[in-house]
């Protein structure tokens, strides 16, 4: 008889490749449904930015309403796929729940869709009982923003266990740019949120600007870059939220529409576009950077000492980081808010001086707001005291992202 080799290695490799092929068009249904949802969050906004409150059965909220069915059908189905026609391999790189088997993401994902689902009639009750919309913040909305960020955080969750499983070199490429979209559209999501503080150009001489985009920025990319197999992880992440806010702003404004609720100060007549994206493509390019040459640094640590990662310097590191983001968004930003209140940027590709229905217009459109000095003016002691408190926010949030990514480097089921 002849003895036979075998490399367990190359065997496990090739039963992660053949699990990962069998279930990719799962991860790309569950990605769609991610985009789905923030493309329709997005609509939604110039919805009631340009027509006002409506009814629950509008366009962007059956989009948001098909991403959460897709979501769950397609996790449903691999969930059933892995407990009833799994191997003893695939079964064991999942969680079980109730009996059954499946990946973290796609509970996460169903999870997110059940809540989603439910808050369509909770939604309709509640116009019917208060009106429509009788305002953004109410209990069907906060269901509902529950169950999208499930969505989004389970389609993460999924891409990353299917890259860190991933054993050839083209694999992690393959699905480390999935990751980074996954992570993308995320991050699109997080400054849709906060657009109301962090978007328009009339904040970007204000102290708060910087404070709360430091707070909020350094711990996504930061976590998302650390986690990546990729080259330029930060950068291109941040590319793929300024794509999704670039097609939007230029797709809506070709769309025309009036407003149909009361009071009527601004007779628009075409939806009326996000902000132009914040440009995180320039700070996130030197984060990248930075932890390119951390990287180097902590494995020679390591090789010479019990210095590793996740002990001091990490805190080192996210200091460093978070001076870097913060002087970077000042240095761009500055100067980029001033293009865009100037008539150069009162076009359709920049799409500047776009506003609400109900927003009386007048000089408030060109001046900056939330100045730090008397009488709504600029003053450098204010000024330089939030850049400091900006950049210890934007230091914590990295430290949070470089635990955060510690982790997630390690998620395979």
């Amino acid at each position: 008889m002849t003895a036979t080799t075998v490399d367990h290695g190359d065997f496990a490799g090739a039963r992660v490749r053949s699990r990962a092929i069998d279930t990719t068009w799962t991860l790309y249904a569950v990605l769609t449904a991610s985009a789905c949802i923030v493309v329709g969050l997005i609509w939604d906004i110039s919805w009631h930015r340009t027509v006002g409150r409506d009814t629950f059965w509008t366009y962007p909220h059956v989009l948001e309403q098909f991403a959460a069915t897709l979501s769950g059908l397609s996790c449903g189905w691999l969930v059933l796929r892995t407990t009833f026609a799994g191997d003893d391999a695939a079964r064991g790189s999942t969680v079980r729940f109730w009996g059954f088997r499946g990946p973290l993401g796609a509970w996460v994902c169903i999870w997110g869709t059940i809540l989603m689902i439910a808050s369509a009639p909770f939604d309709d009750w509640w116009h019917n009982a208060y009106g429509l919309d009788v305002t953004i913040v109410s209990p069907p909305h906060m269901v509902l923003a529950l169950g999208m960020a499930a969505i989004e955080a389970g389609a993460l969750l999924m891409v990353l266990a299917v890259q860190n499983q991933a054993r050839t070199a083209d694999d992690q490429h393959r699905f480390g740019r999935s990751y980074a979209v996954a992570g993308g559209i995320l991050i699109t999501m997080i400054a849709t949120l906060i657009m109301q503080y962090a978007a328009a150009a009339n904040r970007m001489h204000s102290a708060m600007f910087y404070e709360i985009t430091g707070a909020v920025f350094p711990i996504f990319l930061v976590a998302f870059a650390r986690a990546s197999r990729l080259a330029w992880p930060a950068t291109k992440t941040a590319a793929v939220y300024m794509g999704i806010v670039l097609v939007m702003m230029w797709t809506l404004q070709l769309f025309p529409a009036t407003p149909k609720l009361a009071p009527i100060y601004n007779p628009v007549t075409h939806m009326v576009p996000p902000f132009f994206p914040l440009l995180l493509i320039i700070p996130a390019a030197a984060l990248d950077i930075e932890l390119r040459r951390s990287g180097a640094a902590l494995r020679n640590a390591a090789a010479s000492g019990p210095e590793t990662r996740g002990g001091a310097s990490d805190w080192l590191l996210a200091l460093l980081l978070g001076v870097t983001f913060v002087a970077i968004m000042v240095a761009v930003h500055w100067f980029w808010s001033e293009f865009l209140l100037t008539p150069w940027g009162r076009n359709f590709f920049f799409a500047a001086d776009q506003w609400d229905y109900n927003r009386p217009l007048g000089s408030w459109r060109y001046q900056y707001w939330g100045l730090d000095g008397p009488h709504r003016t600029f003053a450098l002691l204010p000024f330089a005291r939030g850049l400091g408190i900006a950049t210890l926010l934007a230091a914590a949030s990295a430290r949070v992202g470089l635990w955060w990514g510690n982790g997630m480097s390690r998620v395979t089921r």
